[in-house]
């Protein structure tokens, strides 16, 4: 084995180059690609080898399984030839390695042949029974491409450190990602040059995974956190809007029953029409309940109309659909409350042959809406100005920021209503004009 000629090609195969593995280039360093390395391997054979008197207990390797599988194997027909002869660097290097409980491998010789200690055994997977003595590309096939640059930095005697480095293995059958960190150094024979090099090494795979894991974890607790305080914000705010809306109603519920009741001649006259317009407001609450607070007008006009629809003919609706929100749709519901209660007592609604008929109208937001009675009997302004006037007159105008306007024409009234469609939510109460 100290001849230049008998050095097997086997690591030819694996160099990216397609040549041996170099070693060192540098000043004090071997220069040659193998045959130093040859040469260095058959002058400590003769000089500062392993002394073969007094047999293996020279070695001094210690008690671990790996020394002893190393004492036991026959290395006469392998490149480093009878253990007898091995270079006094590498038994050094040997005992160093052994008699630590830190995983290490290292790789002698332009082969690269493997030693490990007994931490390092568990990394090798079902390789592990002939890993001792293997050339390393013939080990690791599976990541040689991957760590090759490493190995050839650390044969030129540049060392190299990697935290949680990824290497896809097949060590134990099928292929599995796996995490290291390590550090790859040279190893120096007693002349300085560069003979093999070290690995020392963690498998860092289960604490990749662990903080993966622990990193989707934070990421679902911070989603959750988020969720939860967009649930409490949304909470709040429909607080708020409860508390807004019922403000609202309670203080709409509150001026149509002091209002009905100041202008009603009796009591009976009083109850029936708070009862009328009490129930006029509840409707138009469960419309907007069922709309999220929010209605399209045709079905607010409808939906108000309907005790009053005796007849497919009695009213005439046209005009395009549109939603409203909650203040305008509680406004339009009065309005054509009061309209349709008052045109069943006084007018087209009174007679059998008598119509209305409701249109509206939507220009960008400027929004027309128009009651027109026909057919009924002739009718006149009322001599005294009731809630009724002002409610449609006045206050349901004033959730369009607009106006209304009652008209008593010859052939039955008119009403008017003209103002601006809120986009959004009006959050402030209007002005009461009561």
């Amino acid at each position: 084995m100290t001849e230049a000629a008998d050095v097997p090609e086997s690591l030819s195969a694996h160099s990216a180059t397609g040549s041996t593995i170099e070693f060192a280039g540098e000043p004090g360093l071997a220069t040659d690609v193998v045959t130093p390395m040859v040469q260095q391997t058959a002058s400590s054979a003769t000089s500062g080898s392993a002394s073969p008197e007094g047999g293996q207990e020279r070695l001094a390797f210690g008690n671990s399984r790996m020394a002893q599988k190393i004492l036991e194997m026959s290395w006469a027909q392998t490149p480093l030839g009878d253990i007898s002869t091995w270079p006094r660097s590498l038994i050094t290097t040997l005992r160093l390695v052994l008699n630590t409980t830190q995983p290490i491998c290292f790789w002698w010789g332009p082969h690269l042949i493997n030693f490990h200690n007994d931490g390092y055994d568990p990394m090798l997977g079902n390789r592990k029974d002939a890993a001792i003595g293997a050339f390393a590309p013939d080990l690791w096939p599976d990541v040689w491409d991957d760590i090759l640059p490493l190995v050839e930095k650390a044969l030129r005697g540049q060392a190299t450190s990697l935290v949680d480095f990824p290497l896809v293995m097949t060590r134990n059958g099928s292929e599995e990602a796996t995490n290291w960190t390590f550090a790859y150094s040279p190893i120096f024979d007693d002349d300085g040059h560069v003979v093999g090099m070290m690995n020392i090494v963690l498998e860092s795979t289960d604490a990749v995974r662990t903080r993966e894991r622990l990193a989707r974890a934070y990421e679902d607790a911070q989603e959750h956190i988020r969720i939860q305080q967009e649930l409490q914000e949304q909470r709040a705010a429909l607080q708020a809007e409860l508390a807004h809306r019922m403000k609202n109603t309670i203080a709409m519920t509150q001026a149509v029953v002091s209002q009905s009741l100041r202008h009603s001649k009796s009591v009976e006259e009083a109850a029936e029409t708070v009862n009328g317009r009490l129930v006029a407001l509840a409707q138009a609450q469960s419309l907007l309940v069922q709309g999220g607070q929010r209605a399209s007008i045709r079905e607010v006009v409808e939906r108000t109309l309907e005790p009053h629809r005796d007849h497919d003919g009695r009213f005439l609706l046209d005009g395009p659909d549109f939603v409203l929100e909650a203040q305008q749709a509680m406004g339009i519901t009065l309005a054509v409350h009061e309209l349709a209660t008052n045109s069943a007592k006084y007018g087209a609604q009174s007679v059998a042959d008598g119509s209305v008929s409701i249109t509206w109208s939507l220009n960008e937001l400027q929004f027309s809406l128009t009651w027109k009675e026909s057919g009924g009997p002739p009718v006149s302004a009322p001599s005294q100005r009731g809630f009724g006037s002002r409610l449609k007159d006045r206050i349901v105008p004033s959730y369009f920021k607009g106006s209304g306007k009652t008209s008593f024409e010859p052939d039955g009234v008119r009403y008017v209503l003209t103002g601006r469609i809120i986009p959004g939510e009006a959050r402030a109460t209007p002005h009461n004009p009561l």
